[in-house]
């Protein structure tokens, strides 16, 4: 069967092609700059073949009738016709409390992601505008929507809850979520598959680091807890997110700088962070780089940085009763060398013993610990899509 993956971002489309159940990947891209200048297609397949389309995209729909005559062109594509395709599979990014898990799209469960989307105004709609464009080009083709924060959905109630009134739970579903469930699900399941064991049994702490950042603790086969909250700008520090902020200092900002609701939700989600601290940039690489050259902000930034992972991992250690896997997936966490090198500065306490001749390594999946560590500390490069496209064939198998 072949599955059409889709991230649809708020000015962009990730795709990709996957031949089920061989998890062939026969080609993917990237639709950028939708409704913005420099609109383009960047298309590859699985024999090499790479090419960038330019041209006008005015919305999502038309960005997704583009991606599909590539597909099925007899010069650039990897299908005869529309008739293969099989299934389409949307990354979503909240399914609110409705949802522990991916469900096959109908009109009820597009009401309920609507009603969603107050919950993340940012993410929600465009992963809408994907669903909206396939039901219209596909009709006839089933769609499954598997939500981020569905892997979180078994966190108890004394970690999901904040210490706000309980009414206001009740009445708008005020409580952590937690985000990225798709790659923390996935890598600690493959960890867990390279060391042959029961997925049901180890304490594992997994460490999804890129532009975005969150941390999850694993017990008994269930997410327990995890860093971000009902919006993904609790927690770590973030490329332009605030991460963990006393609320107080936030009513003082606003106070102060006489600011609306709505730049202030810019300021925590655009503006903060490694690029707010630093100065620099929101990329590690960039802010390394003036680490390097002297910059005092850029070297702050990157402590910061990697001391609110550490103090997680710590957390969740002592919430787990101790740990048995330490995982690094996403952008930072599979190739940043330097970040992860802070992170894990002096953990032995925890029975952490590092094989020094791994930790240059990147973008691979590899072992970081030595064998007599009692913790396995790994890298495992996330395959959030694969994962999309296992759900969407379980379902419309079954």
């Amino acid at each position: 069967m072949k599955i059409i993956v889709l991230n649809c971002g708020s000015s962009s489309i990730k795709y990709e092609l996957v031949n089920m159940p061989s998890k062939e990947v026969l080609a993917k891209g990237l639709v950028e700059r939708i409704g913005l200048r420099g609109s383009a297609i960047k298309h590859s397949r699985n024999d090499g073949f790479e090419k960038k389309f330019e041209g006008e995209i005015l919305d999502h729909q038309q960005g997704i009738e583009y991606l599909l005559g590539i597909l099925i062109s007899e010069k650039y594509g990897s299908l005869k016709s529309m008739e293969e395709i099989g299934a389409v599979g949307h990354r979503v990014v909240h399914g609110a409390e409705e949802f522990s898990g991916s469900v096959l799209i109908t009109n009820k469960v597009i009401d309920v992601l609507e009603r969603s989307s107050e919950l993340a105004p940012l993410h929600n709609p465009p992963n809408l505008k994907g669903i909206y464009a396939m039901k219209q080009l596909l009709p006839h083709v089933p769609q499954v929507g598997v939500f981020d924060t569905a892997f979180h959905q078994t966190m108890p109630p004394h970690v999901f809850l904040y210490g706000i009134p309980y009414s206001l739970y009740e009445k708008y579903k005020i409580r952590r979520y937690g985000f990225h469930g798709t790659s923390h699900n996935y890598v600690s399941h493959r960890a867990c598959n390279i060391l042959g064991v029961d997925y049901n049994q180890p304490r594992i702490i997994s460490c999804h680091l890129g532009n975005g950042a969150s941390v999850a603790a694993i017990k008994d086969g269930k997410s327990y807890d995890t860093s971000m909250g009902m919006t993904p700008t609790e927690g770590l520090i973030m490329g332009t997110r605030s991460g963990d902020l006393d609320p107080g200092a936030l009513l003082f900002i606003a106070e102060k700088e006489r600011t609306s609701i709505g730049y202030t939700r810019t300021l925590l989600n655009k503006f903060s962070g490694m690029i707010g601290i630093s100065g620099v940039s929101s990329d590690m690489r960039n802010i390394e780089e003036a680490a390097e050259k002297g910059n005092e902000r850029a070297r702050i930034a990157l402590e910061m940085f990697a001391y609110r992972v550490k103090k997680y991992i710590g957390a969740y250690a002592a919430a787990l009763g101790g740990v048995d896997i330490l995982i690094f997936t996403g952008g930072i966490g599979e190739n940043d060398t330097e970040t992860r090198k802070r992170i894990l500065k002096d953990m032995e306490f925890l029975g952490i013993d590092l094989d020094e001749s791994m930790m240059d390594k990147r973008g691979e999946e590899m072992m970081l610990s030595t064998e007599k560590s009692k913790v396995k500390v790994m890298v495992i490069p996330t395959q959030e899509e694969l994962m999309i496209a296992q759900d969407t064939f379980d379902l419309v198998q079954k």
